[in-house]
């Protein structure tokens, strides 16, 4: 997975699509971020906030991991920030509810162990 870069803008991810930030890739560099997507907003509706699940799988599983959603409201690298985290070895689905972020991503903070990584992002 290449280093953050927004210079193409995101894929948007709407209900009941599915998004792949990591699509079982070699397990990346500690503090690497996935492909970012926007969650878009109908026009008409307050901002209720979005209930999101993402998971986590492994080709081989992994001693130890640390894994984290993040969310934005702009497609900033520095202004992603986490709301949810995953130490699951065996990898596992989780649910987050009132999100109100624009984007979202998936940030691998560090491992040991383990062979390719899917994380996957349901809007």
């Amino acid at each position: 997975m290449p280093a953050y870069s927004n210079a193409t803008p995101p894929l948007a991810v709407f209900p009941g699509d599915v998004g792949f930030s990591f699509n079982a890739e070699t397990f990346p560099a500690d503090g690497t971020a996935g492909s970012q997507f926007a969650i878009p907003e109908p026009a008409g509706f307050p901002d209720q906030g979005h209930t999101v699940r993402w998971q986590t799988i492994f080709g081989a599983n992994p001693t130890a991991i640390n894994i984290r959603l993040q969310g934005a409201m702009a497609d900033v690298d520095s202004e992603y920030a986490d709301i949810d985290t995953s130490t699951a070895t065996g990898g596992e689905a989780r649910t987050v509810t009132g999100i109100r972020a624009r984007f979202l991503r998936v940030k691998k903070v560090s491992s040991s162990g383990g062979t390719s990584l899917t994380a996957k992002i349901l809007a």
